[in-house]
């Protein structure tokens, strides 16, 4: 178990898509987290792919997410994103990969556990991650918590990323959970 570093970070936003949130439980709330992420990621210089799963008949990114500058976003099939060479490609060996997303039992389960059997260092961001019904969201947390993978929060990313309250842009990340 390691702190999350902002050096050896990316950011994978699994599937915010228009028609997936629409039935997400706590969609608010999920969204909000995932923005916090995307945006202290972007203050920090912190790479952020988002995928879209079968995005012709999902739909693309949500609004409030997708409005989020230089990011990269990758279409796919697989509900494993370790299993997609396009996500692959980008995830650098040794990182730490930070992953938010939905649905948790499903395309965020499969990933976590895909990327750590693949040898990164994965961090699942339990309140940035939803599911349609509750009961689904706390087994796929529990099911990858269960397997090794490390079960965080928005907030112990945004302060492991930056750190010290000295931090160049302390003011401007922990203003994002205000």
């Amino acid at each position: 178990m390691s702190l999350i570093r902002a050096e050896k970070s990316i950011l994978l936003m699994v599937d915010f898509q228009i028609r997936l949130m629409a039935a997400i439980d706590r969609r608010d709330d999920v969204i909000a987290n995932a923005r916090r992420l995307a945006e202290a990621a972007k203050i920090l210089g912190i790479r952020t792919l988002f995928t879209e799963q079968n995005p012709k008949g999902l739909g693309g990114t949500v609004e409030e997410l997708a409005a989020q500058d230089s990011r990269d976003v990758i279409a796919k099939t697989s509900f494993n994103c370790a299993q997609s060479a396009d996500v692959t490609s980008k995830l650098t060996s040794g990182k730490q990969i930070i992953v938010a997303g939905v649905e948790a039992h499903i395309c965020v389960l499969q990933t976590a556990l895909g990327l750590s059997a693949l040898g990164h260092e994965v961090f699942v961001v339990a309140d940035a991650c939803g599911s349609r019904k509750p009961e689904n969201r706390a087994a796929g947390l529990a099911r990858i918590d269960a397997a090794g993978v490390e079960i965080v929060t928005t907030e112990m990313v945004l302060f492991e990323w930056i750190g010290d309250s000295t931090h160049e842009h302390f003011r401007q990340v922990s203003a994002l959970v205000k």
